[in-house]
């Protein structure tokens, strides 16, 4: 194998937050930078949220992250 070559491997997260849907995919990319190395990219997949009282109360954004496999 090349020694430029790469192989990555994709994850399903979903990050939430009650600020904001980049809160939300802030949230998961921070978390899951603890337990996965060399983290390199995300694809939002779905965003949805929770209505209270007719308004906005939580943001929740699905995602797939990349990362270099060692």
């Amino acid at each position: 194998m090349n020694d430029d070559s790469h192989v990555y491997k994709k994850v399903d997260l979903v990050g939430s937050s009650t600020e904001s849907i980049e809160g939300a995919v802030s949230n998961a990319v921070e978390r899951a930078s603890k337990t996965l190395n060399n983290l390199n990219w995300f694809e939002i997949v779905q965003v949805r949220g929770h209505i209270e009282d007719g308004k906005v109360a939580h943001y929740q954004v699905e995602l797939k992250v990349g990362f270099r496999l060692d």
